[in-house]
């Protein structure tokens, strides 16, 4: 992985053409922005995000049904499942 300044991308005509995931930088904070990656990894990256995705959803719907769980519906009552 290659690491990549915000000025870089907007001055290289060969950026769009490599092959590498790259690390983008803001050079003036020093600081990671996010990262690039180039077309011959599109199918796996969307596959990752994916499966983040419903990861992420997943542990959402195990606290709902913990919060479910505790609040418990008596008789002649009327509650909304979160805690």
């Amino acid at each position: 992985m290659i690491n990549i300044t915000l000025s870089s991308l907007r001055n290289s005509t060969n950026f769009f053409d490599m092959d590498d995931v790259a690390t983008i930088i803001n050079g003036r904070k020093k600081e990671e922005i996010g990262y690039f990656v180039p077309k011959i990894f599109k199918e796996e990256f969307e596959k990752f995000t994916l499966e983040l995705e419903k990861k992420r959803k997943r542990e959402l719907l195990q606290r709902v049904l913990k919060a479910s769980r505790k609040d418990t519906i008596e008789e002649g009552a009327v509650a909304d499942g979160i805690v």
